[in-house]
């Protein structure tokens, strides 16, 4: 058995998983993310104990345990170089997580744990690999030949931060034009509000009435219904997302990528007119091409991945 922690800015999910990736127990806790970094060990080894006795199994059946954090990982040492939405800089997480529980730790970001948990899912199971997470940025990890692709010092694979846009929208990273700026579901809308903000007659501004909120659907159940401003920002918003698809694949020549995020339960909606525009300009032609695809493991990813790729490390 394995421990599989997912420490978010709102909350820590923690896992117990089997060999083969199933969640056999998880639990939960608000982060409260500003408190020291001492208090949020202390609630991933109260989870931890949970969960192992919530499945009636004891710490002894206990492998390793994998702890997914967003920032910059020192894999090799088990340090969290920078995680900027927790306050952490270099903390010892995982010596200080063996004060309480003797098991080998492992430490991965976060993103790369949500991707190594999709590839670890696979069927059929392809050794290379690029998960792009759709959500508040873009996120997503790097598989290759098996192994996460974490760069010499740890803040590899990047997948937001690379310009489509030279001058283009402002980035929450600084630059201008980021993948980010235009593929994130805050940039949607974003453009949402934009082209609202022009047509007073879309149907858009009665979804958000009866919906109370703008969000990432609003252009696309708009779209489904004929509104032209809808299918306007859809289509754009599409365009973005495949243009650094593109870019990734013309780099990497995974055997798959898999999109993620909560606008990902748009489907073929979604995946359809990207594997469409990725086939026209992508620059390799010929077979065998990559495969787009959907997540599968959603919000239980970052879990099953910390476990997984926890599992993998050689510990002494």
């Amino acid at each position: 058995m394995y421990i599989g922690i997912d420490l978010g800015g709102t909350n820590i999910a923690v896992g117990l998983v089997d060999k083969k990736g199933k969640i056999i127990q998880k639990a939960s806790t608000p982060t409260l993310r500003h408190r020291h970094w001492s208090e949020i060990i202390r609630d991933m080894v109260i989870l931890t104990h949970k969960v192992t006795a919530a499945a009636d199994k004891n710490l002894a059946d206990i492998k390793v345990v994998g702890i997914g954090i967003p920032g910059n990982i020192d894999n090799e040492n088990g340090i969290v170089v920078r995680a900027a939405n927790l306050n952490m800089v270099n903390v010892p997480i995982a010596e200080e997580f063996r004060k309480y529980i003797d098991i080998p730790v492992n430490l991965e970001n976060d993103a790369n744990a949500a991707a190594y948990g999709e590839y670890f899912m696979q069927d059929p199971h392809r050794d290379n690999f690029l998960m792009v997470t759709l959500g508040t940025g873009v996120g997503g990890g790097i598989v290759i030949k098996g192994k996460i692709f974490r760069g010499f010092n740890g803040a590899g694979g990047e997948i937001g931060h690379h310009v489509i846009h030279e001058g283009g929208e402002k980035c929450a990273c600084g630059r201008l034009g980021c993948y980010e700026a235009y593929a994130s579901v805050t940039a949607l809308i974003n453009q949402t509000k934009k082209k609202m903000a022009l047509c007073s007659d879309s149907l858009m501004h009665q979804w958000a009435q009866q919906n109370g909120a703008i969000n990432g659907f609003t252009a696309f159940d708009c779209a489904r219904q004929g509104d032209t401003a809808a299918i306007e920002v859809r289509d754009k918003y599409i365009t973005y997302v495949s243009e650094g698809i593109v870019n990734l694949i013309n780099i990497f020549q995974p055997e798959t990528v898999v999109i993620g995020g909560g606008i990902s339960f748009e489907g073929e909606t979604l995946l359809a007119p990207i594997r469409e525009f990725v086939k026209k300009h992508e620059f390799n032609k010929q077979e065998p091409r990559t495969q787009i695809e959907v997540a599968k493991l959603f919000n239980d990813a970052g879990i099953v991945g910390a476990a997984m790729s926890a599992k993998k490390q050689k510990f002494l």
